[in-house]
């Protein structure tokens, strides 16, 4: 047995063991055992990281993490903390604040495994791709953030935060390949691929859509020739001298729902799309351009980095865009509450309540979590102020 970097190795197969697939364990903090599984290839190459979604496990990548290898490319696909093989508390029975305490530790799990992957002697630690589906494609774009060896990502149906965005959208130029399924039982998942297609700065982009196909690593099964889109994708733009040149963004993929999106995170670009929702709204009055939920979740980003004002600025134009939406009343709600402009704060939640017994459209379950937060914010500013 041999250590390295807290690695315990243990060989599958000992015959041409330098060949066959090897179940990996990683030394991980507060004891805790990650289980990873190193699919090297014959020769030296480039290494590959892959990064599950949180409704499955490292196996989802056992077909492309072969023909990766088969390919050339040395591949580590890892259970994250609290999934599959690995330790720590079974993430999907934690309560909520567990979760959230487990999900701060997978960054350091996911370097560990990087680290891992990158010392193994035939990988070309300086060419690395990441992949990632669902969760996991935040995951892969945060893992390029802190290595600049990451020179190609994968993400399948999917998104990434505040930060990853700014990555993509203004800082290296990382080739990337993203996937959605229009049939994606997380519908929202649909729109966010698209809009990281759209304000991915780089020219090597591509964006395969299919009209049915699943959510994340899924789509392999309908939709074999995805992986090997995903090998040539690989290949072009981590092995030198590849025998096919990277491929291009093809700008007729670009949605213009995805571009508005793209264009609330920039400074001034949530009153610009206020003017083409007025402009939308004199064709059609019922014309909303973007999807909720995905505005709401930028909202919150800046509103968690900091920056308020752009906050409100989303806040405000979701209610514009869903008048009859007591989400978007809550948290416009909350905006107003960050900026300390409580009775603006109190109208918006008053006015989340009473949306609640007309909007039929929404499940019973979120209706519920609307009208406590709601109700939460109503009680606290009835009190005395602090």
């Amino acid at each position: 047995m041999r250590l390295v970097l807290g690695v315990l190795i243990v060989t599958l197969v000992a015959a041409d063991a330098s060949a066959q697939p090897r179940i990996v364990d990683l030394a991980a903090s507060n004891g805790v055992t990650l289980k990873a599984t190193l699919y090297p290839a014959s020769s030296r190459g480039p290494g590959v990281l892959l990064l599950h979604q949180c409704n499955r496990e490292r196996s989802a990548w056992n077909d492309l993490a072969q023909r990766l290898s088969s390919a050339g490319l040395h591949v580590l696909t890892m259970d994250l903390r609290g999934y599959g093989d690995s330790g720590g508390g079974r993430f999907n029975q934690l309560p909520r604040a567990e979760q959230l305490k487990q999900q701060g530790l997978w960054p350091a799990d996911i370097d560990l495994a990087f680290q891992y992957l990158a010392s193994q002697p035939n990988v070309m630690r300086d060419s690395i791709g990441v992949g990632g589906a669902s969760c996991g494609v935040n995951n892969a774009v945060q893992t390029a953030r802190r290595h600049p060896e990451v020179k190609s990502l994968v993400l399948l149906s999917g998104t990434t935060d505040l930060e990853g965005r700014r990555l993509l959208r203004a800082g290296r130029r990382i080739p990337t390949f993203l996937a959605l399924a229009d049939d994606d039982e997380f519908p929202v998942s649909v729109a966010t691929t698209q809009w990281l297609y759209s304000l991915t700065a780089t020219p090597e982009k591509k964006l395969v859509r299919y009209s049915t196909g699943g959510h994340g690593a899924d789509m392999f099964r309908p939709h074999p020739e995805l992986i090997t889109a995903i090998v040539d994708w690989f290949r072009a733009t981590l092995v030198p001298n590849a025998d096919r040149a990277p491929l291009r963004a093809d700008s007729s993929e670009a949605v213009k729902e995805s571009a508005l999106l793209a264009l609330m995170d920039e400074p001034g670009g949530t009153s610009k799309v206020a003017a083409q929702l007025a402009e939308a709204r004199k064709r059609n009055p019922n014309a909303t351009l973007f999807p909720e939920p995905v505005v709401n979740t930028i909202g919150y980003e800046h509103l968690q980095a900091g920056d308020v004002a752009h906050a409100l600025e989303v806040f405000r134009l979701n209610v514009e865009a869903f008048p009859k939406s007591p989400n978007a009343y809550d948290s416009l709600s909350d905006g107003y509450l960050a900026a300390g402009q409580r009775e603006l704060a109190r109208v918006n939640a008053q006015k989340a309540l009473d949306l609640l017994p007309t909007a039929t459209d929404v499940p019973t379950a979120f209706r519920d979590t609307i009208r406590e937060s709601a109700e939460g914010k109503l009680k606290e500013l009835s009190g005395p102020r602090r």
